[in-house]
């Protein structure tokens, strides 16, 4: 019997192993381009997408234009195009464990649409039930609860029958705002603070997808 009927997945660092090796790549060809001599850590790369958010950063921080905003969006783009991140191995096990059981994946992410379900082709996964992604307006994306909402009313859920995992402050949120529970993915990075606000604040965080599929499974294979 299934724990929850829908899991509401992030993308990056959830279920892809993709900032590491794809978007902070990407974002450090931009500042060489439109901020030259100025760069970002991994670590400081992964704090400022917790933390104001990282459209927040670029306007606050580096005060991008609209342009320069425009310019990222192209190079990132350009760099996602040629570089597919890989599953975690054990959120490869939950989907398909997820969907054998009859449940519902869906996807709530600030990637683009078409690059997740370019992601989870390539990795072998099947293919999420709705993906809400990058494509929305600003004001719809994730840490608005209107992507949870949709999916209540598409597969007619209630707010308890879905669980949220993410592993970022934004996810965090549209859970709390959209009453949905909400479990932490802390195995894509090292960063002490997001750390500490996630075992503080999440009912449930994980140290690794194994810990999340006994969570939702129990231990048998």
């Amino acid at each position: 019997m299934l724990k929850y009927k829908c899991l509401v997945l992030d993308h990056d660092d959830t279920v892809m192993d993709s900032t590491a090796h794809v978007h902070h790549p990407a974002f450090l060809v931009s500042l060489a381009e439109m901020r030259p001599g100025t760069t970002i850590s991994l670590e400081d790369y992964f704090r400022v997408n917790f933390h104001p958010g990282f459209l927040e950063y670029c306007g606050q921080v580096l005060h991008f234009t609209e342009a320069e905003y425009a310019r990222e969006l192209e190079i990132w783009k350009n760099y996602v195009r040629d570089h597919i991140p890989q599953v975690f191995p054990g959120m490869a096990r939950i989907i398909r464990r997820q969907k054998a059981l009859g449940g519902l994946v869906c996807v709530v992410s600030h990637s683009f649409d078409f690059n997740i379900l370019r992601d989870y082709r390539a990795n072998g996964l099947p293919e999420p039930d709705a993906v809400y992604g990058w494509e929305l307006p600003r004001e719809l994306r994730k840490p608005d609860p209107w992507a949870l909402h949709q999916i209540m009313d598409r597969f007619h859920l209630r707010p308890e029958e879905l669980l949220v995992v993410d592993d970022l402050k934004p996810g965090y949120d549209m859970a709390r705002a959209g009453g949905v529970p909400f479990a932490a993915a802390c195995w894509a990075y090292d960063v002490p603070e997001i750390r500490a606000f996630m075992e503080a604040n999440c009912e449930n965080a994980f140290e690794d997808p194994a810990q999340l599929e006994t969570f939702l499974f129990g231990q048998e294979a």
